[in-house]
């Protein structure tokens, strides 16, 4: 049965923003509990420190995979450790018996769901290790959540979900019933699932589909962190589809601070009819994070090199098998509800990166090489 009195403190789609959020998240002298899963990865620590920041306790899961480097994730978690209100657990999410164990040791008031196996190439390779973080790990933690009938499970989607639609941008309400990678059907499937616990349950749930996120404590496989290293090196660096690509490159910034508004605004009951029209009465709700200023690759390659003082060596390669050549994020929908849409350039935010690749690997900015620009 749905759980009572669910749509009397949630806000629907189109309620007006608060007109002021709370400082923080330590309401009334005690700090709500908050789980984030992915803690030690790029956006679940982005979102973890500004929270710890702000007073919240928060709960940080990872499994500190090897798919890259561990130790950017155990600095990191160094980073969080430093907050009084940070505990952290190292869990498989895949593993239904510890995943129990969390839920049965732990009490949470909001669940932010950000673990997962990202990449869409690697998928095609690995395919097992996507079902399981992606699915068994995400039905784990949303049976959780419903056990907990926590005020809201906010976890993360992504634009691959749009596969190779060609109306621009991309909204929420578009059909997105054809993923190109097992990776974007993953994610759709997330979004299903969430859809039914929130019908069955009235658990409040909201997916948020993420835009080619870059900025400081990035992952290394993204490439923006490819790029770099490469210049730096003198190295060729790959460009896909001869660099005929458009992305609505989004800075890590913006995508906390929607997120972290997303957390105090769990949608009501026919959340989702409102928003597309839908027989549904769920309290569910998707929303685009992106900047909505997309970019062309080669140009996002000019401003990192502004930044390095340094020449890119292109390679220029072919479209790669489950990507597509432009994504673009209608964000209409996050502005109404939380009265935020991202507002960090690109040029800043390369900026920022870089001035952080360099602290954290202890590099000196190099001297432009004859004829760079």
């Amino acid at each position: 049965m749905p759980r009572a009195g669910n749509a009397a403190v949630a806000g629907g789609v189109g309620d007006r923003p608060p007109e002021r959020l709370p400082a923080g998240f330590a309401g009334s002298g005690q700090a709500m509990g908050i789980l984030i899963t992915g803690a030690a990865g790029f956006i679940g620590f982005s979102l973890a420190a500004k929270l710890l920041q702000e007073g919240a306790s928060v709960v940080g899961v990872d499994n500190l995979s090897a798919y890259y480097d561990v130790r950017l994730k155990e600095a990191r978690l160094a980073e969080l450790r430093r907050h009084p209100g940070f505990r952290f657990v190292r869990i498989d999410l895949a593993d239904r018996a510890a995943c129990a164990a969390l839920f049965e040791a732990e009490r949470f008031e909001i669940i932010v769901h950000l673990a997962a196996q990202a990449g869409v190439r690697h998928s095609i390779d690995q395919p097992f290790e996507y079902v399981d973080a992606n699915l068994l790990g995400f039905a784990h933690v949303i049976e959780g959540a419903r056990a907990q009938a926590v005020s809201h499970f906010v976890f993360a989607s992504s634009s691959s979900v749009y596969g190779g639609a060609t109306k621009l941008p991309f909204a929420e309400s578009d059909r997105v019933d054809h993923p190109i990678s097992l990776y974007a059907a993953t994610k759709r499937a997330n979004e299903l699932a969430a859809h039914s616990y929130a019908h069955l349950f009235g658990l409040p749930c909201t997916g948020l589909r993420f835009f080619t996120v870059y900025g400081p404590w990035g992952r290394p496989d993204m490439a923006l962190f490819k790029f770099t290293r490469g210049i730096l090196a003198g190295e060729p660096i790959p460009v896909f589809n001869h660099g005929r690509m458009v992305r609505d490159f989004t800075y890590v910034d913006d995508v906390v601070e929607a997120v972290r508004r997303v957390m105090l605004l769990p949608p009501a009951a026919g959340a989702a009819r409102e928003a597309d029209g839908s027989g549904s009465d769920a309290p569910y709700r998707i929303f685009n994070i992106g900047a909505n200023r997309p970019v062309e690759l080669l140009d996002y390659i000019r401003t990192l090199e502004k930044h390095l003082g340094r020449e890119a060596r292109l390679d220029l390669l072919p479209m790669q098998p489950g990507d597509v050549p432009v994504t673009t994020a209608d964000v209409g929908r996050l502005e109404r509800a939380t009265g935020f849409r991202p507002t960090t350039t690109v040029d800043d935010g390369i900026r920022r990166f870089v001035e952080w690749y360099l602290g954290y690997y202890g590099l000196n900015k190099p001297a432009p090489r004859r004829g760079g620009s």
